[in-house]
């Protein structure tokens, strides 16, 4: 299983030998260390934890966690289901760029740009009421909630609130460039979250050499 964590900078684009452009987010990806293995005997289930990112100085018992190894300001697990996906995997051991190749498909977790407070119009695609007479100041309105009968609001109901700032997952993206001298991974399309924003990135699809593809 092929896992790193990243640092989101900024969208840009790549070009391709036949002059296609294809636009890219830049992370800037590991290097990671491994943590902890977690098991099925001790933990209850299997996992591997990495951590990112030095910082100067942490807490007591994360400094007991990390003894012998650097101090990390982020530290986030990956469940496996299977032994094989955890395969060689060992406290200490450095997952960087190098490990991933061009074309490889991933998925990519981060936690969404926060919008504040918005309207049913904004957070759920409502069209509003028509703009003509008997309508005054009700044009963003949701409308009604329900039924009168039972004298409640049902759960789940779309209303105005909070929007944003959720843990999102966007999946099958392509890795369209690797620059291992910066750290740098350019993957097709756009990625959740603001700039500076944590990352999680995990490999769905190995990649497949033209010889491979041929059998």
């Amino acid at each position: 299983m092929k896992v790193i964590l990243a640092k989101k900078l900024n969208m840009t684009q790549k070009f391709a030998e036949d002059g296609r452009v294809t636009p890219v987010t830049a992370v800037l990806a590991g290097p990671c260390l491994v943590t902890q293995v977690k098991d099925k005997e001790k933990e209850g289930y299997q996992a591997i934890q990495i951590g990112f990112n030095n910082k100067k100085k942490i807490n007591k018992p994360l400094s007991g966690h990390l003894k012998d190894l650097e101090n990390f300001a982020y530290l986030k697990e990956f469940r496996v289901k299977r032994d094989d996906q955890l395969g060689e995997a060992k406290r200490g051991d450095k997952i960087s760029v190098a490990d991933f190749n061009k074309g490889e498909i991933v998925q990519v977790t981060g936690v969404s740009k926060g919008k504040g407070f918005q309207g049913v119009v904004r957070r759920h695609g409502f069209h509003g009421s028509p703009a003509s007479h008997g309508h005054k100041d009700q044009l963003r309105m949701p409308g009604s909630i329900g039924a009168t009968g039972p004298a409640k609001v049902f759960k789940g109901q779309k209303m105005p609130g909070q929007m944003g700032s959720e843990q999102t997952t966007v999946k099958n993206l392509e890795i369209i460039d690797i620059d291992k001298e910066k750290n740098l991974l350019f993957i097709k399309g756009a990625v959740p979250g603001a700039r500076n924003g944590l990352l999680l990135i995990k490999v769905t699809k190995e990649f497949e050499t033209k010889d491979e593809e041929k059998k």
